[in-house]
This record gives C-alpha cells, structure tokens and sequence, in this order.
C-alpha cells in the first residue's frame, strides 16, 4: 500500500529524548517500510526514517529557539500534504485534529490516531461537527468522553521486539519513575511511595518550561531527603539499563493516561509496573501478572512485595504478545485494508484524473483521456 505518515513537528522522529507520539510514529513506519509498503513521512528535516521523508521544517519545533507560534509550520505541512495527497491510499495522521477542516472531503482515505486526552469538554463539539471523520483510541478509556466521535478502532502502541533486552535478574534494587515532571504524573507520589516501602528511587525525568515552578517548589525541596536520585532527562538507549535494573516501575498518576508508552518499555525490559488506575492503565497492566493496579498511597505501599515478587519473564511474554510493534502495524493495516475496500479508489481517482486532463480545443474537440491507473498490491 501507499501510506503517508504526518507526524506531529514538536519533535524528530525518532525524538532525541522525551517524546512518546513521535517514537510510535517512528515504530510504525518502520515496521511499515520492512513489511514492503511505499511509506513517505512528513515531519521535520531532522528526522530518521527508512521512509521517504517529506522535511516541513528545518528542525523539530522545540529544539528551534526562533519559533514563537508551531501553527504556521503546522499549517504548512498540511498544505505540503494535500499537495501530495492523490498519490497515496491513506493518510494517517497523528496531528490531533487540525486537519480535519482542509481533508473533511477525502475523509474516506484518512485516519487519525487521537494521542492525547479527550476529555476537555471544547472537544466534544468539534468530534460532533466532524463525525465522518475515521478516528483511533490508543485505549479504551481515551475514547470514553467522546459518545459521538467516529472511532473505528482501538489499536494499542507497540514497540520493536529488539528494542529492549529484557533484564531477568536486576541488580540495581531501586525504584524506577521515568517520563515527564509535573503534577499528573505524580513525581511527588513515587517519592512518598519509595520512602514509605524502604527502597531508594531513580528518577529519570524531563522538566518542561511550563511544569518548571511546579518542580522547583514542590518536588526539588523533596530531593533533598534520603533514597532519591535525580538522573534529569535520558535517551532511548540509556531507557534499557535504566528500567531493566529497577526493581520496579513506579507509574503513580493523577490524570485520565491515554496510554502510557513507559509501561510497556518496562514490561519490554521484563519491569513490572506498580500504578494507580487511571486512564488507560487498568487495560496496559494485568493486575497481579505484569504488575499491581492501586487507587491510593497505602495501597501502593502494601501491593509493593505483590510486585517485587512478579516472575520477569512473565512481564516480558506479555509484552511480546501484546505490545509489539509488528502487531500494532498489523492492526493499523487491517483499518486500512478495510478503508480502501469500503471506496472505488481506481475509479475516483480515474475521474479525478480525467477532470485535470480534459481539454477542449478551439474546434470543441476534446483531447485524448489517459488511460485509468494500474492498482498495486503494495
């Protein structure tokens, strides 16, 4: 198949450091490319792919101190994309939903997975006024809010089976908390969870401007008591080490998660996870199997044996059954497959095609047709 790729442009694919939609943009395109199909990406310039790559801007967003405003690259990349539009069978977005007013017509050839919450409620009348719009949950719980939004699927991220070797005997008996700080990822509750279980915690984590007062007066004046490290922000390699020596993964969040990508990097790694239930999270963690699933702080606390004592390679099965990146391609494909079944691909772009070509002569002849295109399986 011809697929495009529109990735978000506030980072590379792959990002050099935090960045969860961007990496699963990155998974699912090669894993797209290695099973032969014509992908082109659009992100920005300084991406690596294995697909054609669309630049449409010079460098991801964030790391680009001259950017004020991300709207004009975004727009931008939009026009680049409908530019191009005719030559591919789907276009898969990862945008949110900024391109719904510009592609509301080719709806039936587009596809956009939703990374984000969904539960503000200045969503729920744009979903309703684009309700042809074809939509992916990443979870479950993400599509909940959203009663009248066209979702078509739900399809769990994944990640390359060879992304992280599993680590069946840790030697590094501390605490993991890896992603972002600020106050629904529960910083401060993986600290009060560590000191309360006797176990000292590593914290790999990236500080936005935005969470940087909420750092600096809440949880740095945490540091400064004993069992708590603060590693600061790490790359994907540095990831493997990292979670495959922690005893566990500490994933104590305040917020409704549409997924979690760092719960399945620990189960890659063969990390059980102990989390609170929100979100998504009941549906990534099987509860007593790749971790414990709790709603509070003493409850965290008493399920810590319960998750200490998870068999690692059982953690690691689960992830290679579930959360592959081969199976999340294969489940984006079937939407496809499925797509391009549902609509006359040959005859309308044969009819597109004939509406650009046709010319009348000075006589009211008109000029020879082209012949309609050739299908191609891939």
């Amino acid at each position: 198949m011809r697929i495009a790729q529109i990735a978000p442009l506030f980072e590379s694919v792959p990002p050099r450091l935090y960045g969860g939609t961007e990496r699963v943009v990155h998974y699912l395109t090669e894993e797209l490319v290695k099973q032969g199909h014509r992908v082109t990406l659009f992100a920005s310039a300084d991406s690596i792919t294995s697909a054609e790559l669309v630049s449409c801007t010079p460098r991801a967003l964030r790391l680009d101190a001259d950017v004020r405003d991300s709207i004009p690259h975004q727009m931008l990349q939009l026009d680049k994309v409908r530019e191009r539009a005719d030559e591919f069978d789907v276009l898969h977005f990862h945008t949110d939903y900024l391109h719904f007013p510009l592609f509301r017509a080719e709806a039936g050839r587009t596809l956009t997975t939703l990374h984000g919450r969904q539960d503000l409620p200045d969503h729920l009348p744009f979903y309703a006024h684009f309700a042809k719009m074809p939509l992916v949950s990443i979870s479950n719980a993400q599509r909940a809010p959203l009663t009248r939004a066209n979702f078509v699927a739900t399809v769990y991220h994944g990640l390359p089976l060879d992304l992280h070797k599993p680590t069946f005997e840790p030697h590094g008996r501390y605490l993991a908390f890896l992603g972002r700080i600020s106050p629904e990822k529960g910083p401060e509750r993986a600290i009060a969870i560590a000191r309360a279980a006797g176990i000292p915690l590593k914290m790999a984590a990236k500080v936005d401007k935005t969470d940087e007062a909420y750092f600096r007066e809440v949880v740095a004046p945490m540091l400064n008591g004993p069992g708590v490290e603060f590693i600061g922000e790490i790359n994907e390699t540095e990831k493997t080490d990292f979670l495959g020596q922690a005893a566990a993964l500490l994933f104590p969040i305040d917020w409704p998660e549409p997924f979690g990508l760092v719960l399945i990097e620990a189960m890659a790694c063969g990390t059980p996870v102990l989390a609170f239930g929100r979100g998504s999270v009941p549906e990534i963690v099987e509860d007593r199997r790749t971790g414990r699933v709790v709603s509070t702080l003493e409850e965290a606390v008493q399920a810590m044996p319960d998750v200490l004592a998870l068999d690692r390679r059982s953690v690691r099965a689960q992830f290679e059954e579930r959360f592959s990146a081969p199976r999340m391609a294969a489940d984006y494909l079937k939407i496809y497959q499925n797509m391009a079944r549902r609509r006359p691909v040959p005859e309308a772009r044969f009819a597109a095609s004939i509406g650009r070509s046709l010319a009348i002569t000075e006589g009211g002849a008109l000029a020879a047709l082209p012949q309609p295109p050739q299908s191609e399986a891939n």
